[in-house]
């Protein structure tokens, strides 16, 4: 007598749900028990994209290629044979796309600070599949602890100018899951803020005071000296 279909199994023939933009991937749905034929049928969001008839248990192997980020969405099979109504469906399989990370920028609200001054470093990579590792280094020392970016946001640092020594070169490296792809930002300096002398302004005041006098004493020559003299005539 005819046997239902057992519920098929979707698996990837590459062992892995991990995929790049572009790349041909294959899945396997396979019904271990049943009568043939069996008719297996692929869906994608349950929107049918392709069917394969097979006349034994041999898997149905359907390829695709990952054209866009809506072809990472969940896929399930149905198996079918000539007793099985409605047909047994799958389990789901979710694509994960793997982009490489562009490289991220550094930039901080100000390039000038002055010993004793907090300061923040913000580092991001605007594209690449999350989640996204960031570091920070002065030179070619790390100075913070690997940050996880969950979301498409900047790493943040704080830092604290203690001294000339804090002043410099930074720069930030990022990396995600994609292999081999590490990428370094733009370097960012930091230099020290001139600070104005405070005798500056009373150096300048009294230089316009010395001036305005010489200039008064100019003007009131006319007036004391020359009459002085014709009295004295």
């Amino acid at each position: 007598f005819p046997e239902m279909l057992s519920n098929p199994r979707l698996i990837p023939v590459q062992g892995t749900l991990n995929v790049v933009m572009n790349q041909n991937v294959s899945l396997s749905c396979h019904s271990d028990s049943g009568t043939p034929p069996v008719r297996y049928t692929l869906f994608k969001h349950n929107q049918k994209i392709s069917t394969l008839n097979r006349p034994d248990l041999t898997p149905g192997l359907f390829n695709l290629t990952i054209n866009s980020a809506s072809d990472v969405g969940e896929y399930k099979c149905k198996a079918e044979n000539i007793i099985s109504g409605g047909g047994k469906y799958s389990n789901s399989l979710n694509f994960t796309l793997k982009e490489p990370i562009s490289k991220p920028m550094l930039s901080s609200p100000t390039s000038q600070a002055k010993e004793g001054q907090n300061v923040t470093l913000s580092c991001l990579s605007e594209n690449g599949s999350l989640p996204i590792t960031y570091m920070f280094f002065k030179g070619r020392q790390s100075i913070s602890p690997p940050v996880k970016m969950q979301k498409r946001e900047a790493a943040v640092i704080f830092l604290f100018m203690n001294s000339s020594s804090d002043f410099g070169t930074y720069k930030c490296r990022a990396e995600n899951s994609f292999r081999n792809n590490t990428k370094y930002s733009n370097s960012f300096n930091f230099t020290l803020a001139e600070e104005r002398s405070h005798s500056q302004p009373l150096i300048i005041s009294l230089g316009l005071i010395l001036l305005l006098c010489i200039v008064g004493f100019a003007l009131a020559i006319p007036f004391f000296i020359i009459p002085s003299y014709k009295a004295s005539e």
